[in-house]
């Protein structure tokens, strides 16, 4: 009689029965990842940008608060919202702003249509460059500002030496950066329009404009502000309205609330310009990658 162990010839061997595995699920073993990061707190960019002024207007109210500026030296932030609230109820500082907005974009405009023409005529031909570089870089040393007397000898004392003291202030800055944009076109960008077929028109339209695009706009923002620089002086000179005909007559009678509200004034034009040039920045160079800076 065989054992129970013992295998018959031919036959195979008798197979153990596994164990059925458990219903029961396994412990999951966690793994800690650590203490969690803290995210950052972002302030908006229009936050940031605002804290510089609103600072510098808070050191200013505590400063005329307490006695440490005296209103004789520099009245308050109150006094000169009170006067600004009182001359717009009359009507003298909107009729001010209105006169100096129409001299500024007069002479702008002609400085920006002279300075285009110039800057494009130096740019693209060598013969421009020969004739009105030079001239013009000889003419920026000189102060545009001691022209005034000039200016008056010429052309009076009505509107027209105001004007042209803007479109004089506004066309260097324009045409150094158009023709240094135009100047500095990649060369390998002019060849390779040459290889595709484009003629003298074609390498202007669309490759040489569009590489001077950005530095005219930088030349914008500084023409802009250069026009209202020069309009603070223009105004000084024998002006019967307009935001420098206030600050005359402030002059006159000690009024710093009314003198620094016209600096105020000349300041929101000029950030007001500022930021219309930057959107159309952003529209009109949304196909160039710049660098933005760093971090948030």
């Amino acid at each position: 009689m065989s054992s129970p162990n013992t295998t018959v010839p031919g036959t195979s061997p008798p197979t153990r029965a596994t164990p059925a595995p458990s219903s029961s699920p396994s412990p999951v073993k966690t793994v800690s990842s650590g203490p969690r990061r803290r995210t950052a707190l972002r302030v908006p960019r229009g936050v940031r940008r605002a804290a510089g002024p609103v600072a510098l207007l808070a050191v200013w109210f505590l400063t005329s608060t307490t006695g440490v500026l005296p209103e004789s030296v520099l009245a308050s932030p109150v006094d000169v919202a009170r006067r600004a609230v009182e001359l717009t109820r009359t009507g003298e500082l909107p009729q001010a702003v209105a006169a100096s907005g129409r001299r500024a974009a007069t002479g702008f405009l002609i400085g920006a249509v002279v300075a285009l023409a110039l800057s494009l005529t130096a740019g693209l031909f060598r013969l421009g460059e020969d004739v009105i570089d030079a001239s013009m870089g000889m003419f920026r040393a000189i102060p545009w500002v001691g022209l005034i007397p000039l200016f008056i000898v010429w052309f009076g004392i009505d509107e027209t030496p105001k004007i042209a003291l803007v479109a004089l202030g506004v066309t260097y800055p324009l045409y150094f950066n158009i023709y240094g944009g135009i100047r500095s076109a990649d060369a390998q960008l002019i060849e390779a329009g040459r290889m595709a077929g484009l003629g003298r028109l074609g390498l202007i339209r669309y490759v040489i404009l569009p590489s001077a695009l950005p530095g005219a706009l930088v030349g914008l923002r500084y023409a802009l502000s250069t026009a209202w620089l020069a309009l603070v002086f223009a105004e000084q000179v024998n002006a019967d309205a307009g935001i420098g005909y206030l600050m005359s007559n402030a002059q006159q009678y000690f009024q710093t609330d009314v003198i620094v509200l016209c600096l105020a004034v000349y300041a929101v034009l000029g950030l007001l310009c500022d930021f219309a040039v930057r959107l159309l920045s952003r529209r009109l160079l949304a196909w160039r990658a710049s660098f933005e800076g760093e971090g948030t």
